[in-house]
């Protein structure tokens, strides 16, 4: 492995080891108070994780990962702005945020080494391969979606228990995915995810059963 692997892989798995942070802060929190929480934290170390994932995807030539994180971007930048961390943050900070990934993604599509061509024709992935990974992530995905919705129905970042669910799923199908594509990265980081993705779905269901009921006047 030469360095420019080295780098590539440091850049991947330095994004696996916030992402994997971020899961270990809420878990931690959820289990002190015994009901999953969503800390302010959990979505700023995720909008740094994701930054660096989608560089690393890049880098790879691997548009599973590069499209699995451009929409949960924009989801954790929603969730800062719930959190009210948002206009704490400084302007230029902002901005580098709100651009980031669009400036990737024009990379991406025009540079002459990395081209969105470039990666159609030099890939090494078979087509089944990258459908099923391209399904995983997309579950993946969905899950910050369903987020987001429930998040803007209550006007507030709450984690709901379908997220753990549908966390579990996606990560599943992206860990043999990973296994297939021989990428240790993508690997240890859903290995530690499907730990706390369990967890956080048994304490989901802990706190659901013991809500108080609704009472019906007669």
């Amino acid at each position: 492995m030469d360095i420019s692997e080295m780098l590539i892989y440091g850049i991947g798995l330095l994004a696996q080891l916030l992402f994997s942070a971020r899961i270990v802060i809420q878990w931690v929190l959820s289990e002190r108070a015994g009901r999953v929480l969503s800390p302010s934290s959990f979505w700023t170390t995720s909008l740094v994780a994701s930054m660096l994932l989608m560089a690393y995807g890049a880098l790879r030539n691997d548009m599973v990962i590069i499209g699995g994180q451009f929409i949960s971007y924009f989801i954790y930048l929603r969730n800062i702005k719930l959190k009210g961390r948002w206009d704490d943050m400084s302007v230029p900070v902002r901005w580098v945020a709100l651009l980031s990934p669009f400036m990737a993604l024009g990379w991406l599509l025009w540079s002459d080494t990395y081209s969105f061509s470039y990666m159609m024709e030099h890939s090494k992935i078979s087509g089944a391969l990258i459908a099923w990974g391209g399904v995983g992530q997309l579950i993946f995905t969905l899950r910050f979606v369903y987020q987001w919705y429930y998040a803007e129905q209550m006007q507030e970042s709450v984690i709901p228990i379908g997220f753990w669910s549908i966390s579990l799923v996606g990560s599943l199908m992206i860990i043999s995915y990973a296994m297939l594509r021989i990428d240790p990265v993508l690997f240890l980081g859903q290995i530690f995810g499907v730990v706390a993705y369990s967890r956080n779905f048994v304490l989901g269901l802990r706190e659901q059963r013991s809500a108080p009921k609704p009472t019906t006047s007669s």
